[in-house]
């Protein structure tokens, strides 16, 4: 989105168009089009419809907010969703923040939860359409008093007097995602040295970051959104008294530690218990072990096991009903006696797909059941049960019910 066409759509005339396309469907743009170019002028409808179809894809972020608010399409990709910044934003004033630099801030994600807390923000970035569309957006969200907006090089920005620093590199080129840390824009250990900076801050980084290049003097975070792990943060100057912390969103459920050795392994018991992708990724498989007095099934596979039945919101249980070893002819067997058609299919260290192991089993009838494989040291089984607590329980009880 260029400058000049946010502000044509800013006029009275921009905002009827994008009002009356709202809930266009795309077989429908080009009748639409054809029509509304007699009445208004080529570029402004272009531009009109690249704004709705920004905002149709960018409702998944942002709920109802997207319909007020202006994108561009890396803006929608890269913009971290409401209920993640709102998380941050929240962590944010619990920690004392009032006034805080928010270094790379694109169209706003971040911003807009932060000024919504109360939150005093000074938000930077290179890109002038960004800015414009953070400047937009903030205005027609009423935030428009708590935010500064700057148009310049992060690195040039003089953050002193500010209570925090939250920087949010950029990952991705014109040629796919960066995986090298020091190839960000800006690169990590600059933005490692701006969250030192302030009394709090923060460093927004891919979540598959290896633990090796989280400073000793950082707290990581990883967030899970419904189950998604969506980003990691580095927080500096939290006096966190752990150095890893699993988030889960929404019901905002948070698990530290990460000074715990692995738990042992040993056979498996009637609850498989498969930990949340946060807890996987900030190595806190052991502390949900201590939760449900588990063993890991195989010292290299993050499922565990427990005679017990434990409520938690780190983990899924499934309670099994047969343990054997893997063998696709025995399973289709079972799964055929049992009149078995909706199958859920988890699988960690083998190399079969559940796409390629659906279609050799071609499961048919009323009931559901969950199969699980997994890799062990002896051998790799097959575990068919259900699940007894997450979300994953009501979609299978739906499922068998049908």
């Amino acid at each position: 989105m260029e400058n000049d066409d946010l502000r044509t759509l800013l006029t009275e005339r921009g905002q009827a168009l994008l009002a009356e396309l709202r809930e266009f469907a795309p077989e429908e743009e080009l009748a639409l089009a054809t029509r509304l170019r007699k009445e208004h002028p080529a570029e402004l409808v272009s531009a009109a419809f690249g704004q709705a179809r920004l905002r149709q894809r960018a409702r998944a972020k942002f709920g109802a907010d997207a319909d007020l608010m202006y994108f561009t399409p890396n803006g929608v990709e890269q913009s971290t969703r409401r209920e993640v910044a709102e998380w941050r934003a929240e962590r944010f004033a619990g920690l004392g923040v009032k006034r805080l630099a928010d270094l790379c801030c694109g169209i706003g994600g971040d911003v807009l939860a932060l000024a919504r807390a109360g939150i005093e923000v000074l938000a930077v970035d290179r890109d002038p359409a960004a800015c414009a569309a953070l400047s937009a957006n903030a205005a027609a969200l009423g935030l428009a008093d708590l935010v500064e907006v700057r148009c310049a090089d992060v690195a040039e920005v003089d953050v002193t007097g500010y209570d925090a620093v939250f920087t949010d590199p950029a990952r991705r080129t014109a040629r796919g995602r960066v995986f090298d840390p020091e190839a960000y824009a800006p690169p990590l250990s600059w933005a490692i040295e701006a969250g030192r900076r302030a009394p709090v801050g923060a460093l927004k980084v891919a979540p598959g970051i290896p633990h090796e290049a989280v400073p000793a003097d950082a707290e990581a975070e990883w967030v899970s959104d419904h189950g998604d792990v969506k980003e990691a943060v580095l927080w500096f100057g939290t006096r966190a008294g752990h150095p890893h912390r699993a988030t889960l969103l929404p019901q905002r459920a948070g698990l530290t530690g990460g000074d715990l050795p692995d738990p042992p392994a040993g056979p498996v018991g009637r609850y498989l218990y498969e930990p949340d992708g946060a807890v996987i990724r900030a190595h806190l498989v052991a502390e949900v072990a201590g939760l449900v007095n588990g063993r890991l099934i195989d010292p290299k596979i993050a499922y565990l096991t427990s005679d017990e039945l434990v409520d938690t919101p780190y983990a899924h249980a499934f309670e099994l009903t047969d343990v054997l070893p893997f063998h696709i002819k025995k399973l289709k067997a079972l799964l055929r006696e049992r009149k078995v058609g909706t199958v859920v299919i988890k699988k960690r260290g083998m190399a079969i797909t559940p796409e390629e192991l659906r279609r050799q089993l071609r499961p048919a009838g009323p009931n559901a059941v969950t199969v699980i494989l997994s890799r062990t040291d002896n051998g790799p089984l097959m575990m068919l049960g259900h699940p007894v607590t997450g979300p994953a329980a009501a979609v299978q009880a739906a499922g068998a019910s049908m």
